[in-house]
């Protein structure tokens, strides 16, 4: 199938819309990407397309693009008026096929972005009233998420942060995490039943790469606590795609070039370009 053609069958769409939101979550990764993706004519509109996808990692990959995206402040009010974001964010939230993880991830983006022209204290007001209504909504079972702070050795390049990101997707309880490559870290959320230890075994399994938990002393300073050596069982995603093995995966050489972007804007221009044609010819037919 790997070798299919995108128009002879239903089939070989799906692994192309995921390789194509995974491209776009990529280049979000990037700051330098943000305020082009969102001011492009395709790729807002198609990332809230793929929010109504049938197939939940690409629902889940295209959130955290958004995620991403609204991280730059000056992308939030063109990405809260974007035709469709809010109704659709609503839309993830209230489903109740919706995976857990991907519910609490809708609401984080709806909160960034429904509270982005608000004074401070209405911002808190909102927030607060927001999340009680997302735990409303996603029932007693899931709790409180909470924001582990890792120190990864060995993540010094985007091939590196690929290969950390791809190893905490697999892991239940994961929401949403984004890379500071200057300082080599990642913030990550988790479902607050999820065990910060379960992220360091994960990325230990990558074997290039060792997690520390950066945590904040009574005085304030930060330190760098080490994981126990001891692995922990980590519960896989069942509803995540296996990845294609490196030989055969369509996507390595576009990864490639993805990987440059953030110093070359224009390779990023052009990328989108061919991201808004995809999203065309998937959608708008």
């Amino acid at each position: 199938m790997h070798g299919a053609g995108k128009m002879n069958s239903t089939m070989s769409e799906e692994p192309d819309a995921l390789s194509v939101v995974n491209q776009l979550r990529d280049l979000a990764a990037d700051p330098l990407n943000r305020r082009a993706i969102v001011q492009d004519q395709g790729c807002l509109p198609g990332l809230i397309l793929f929010l109504d996808h049938p197939n939940p990692p690409v629902v889940h990959s295209a959130l955290l693009a958004l995620r991403y995206l609204a991280e730059c402040r000056a992308n939030r009010e063109k990405m809260k008026s974007e035709l469709g974001m809010m109704l659709s964010l609503q839309n993830v939230i209230q489903k109740t096929t919706t995976p857990g993880e991907t519910k609490l991830l809708a609401s984080e983006v709806y909160d960034i972005l429904q509270s982005s022209n608000m004074s401070d204290m209405d911002n808190v007001n909102e927030m607060n009233y927001r999340r009680r209504k997302a735990q409303f909504f996603l029932g007693s079972t899931n709790k409180r998420a909470k924001t582990v702070v890792l120190h990864i050795d060995g993540l010094d390049d985007s091939s590196r942060r690929n290969l950390c990101e791809e190893a905490l997707l697999k892991i239940k309880g994961v929401i949403s995490f984004t890379f500071q490559m200057a300082v080599q870290r990642c913030v990550v959320r988790i479902r607050s039943d999820l065990k910060a230890e379960a992220l360091a075994t994960a990325i230990a399994s990558t074997k290039v790469m060792k997690a520390q938990q950066v945590v904040k002393s009574e005085s304030g300073e930060e330190m760098l606590v080490p994981f126990q050596d001891t692995p922990v069982e980590v519960e896989q995603n069942t509803d995540l795609p296996e990845y294609l093995p490196e030989d055969e995966s369509p996507t390595k050489e576009q990864d490639k070039a993805v990987s440059r972007v953030g110093s070359h804007p224009e390779g990023a221009a052009s990328w989108l370009s061919t991201a808004a044609n995809f999203l065309s010819r998937s959608f708008y037919w």
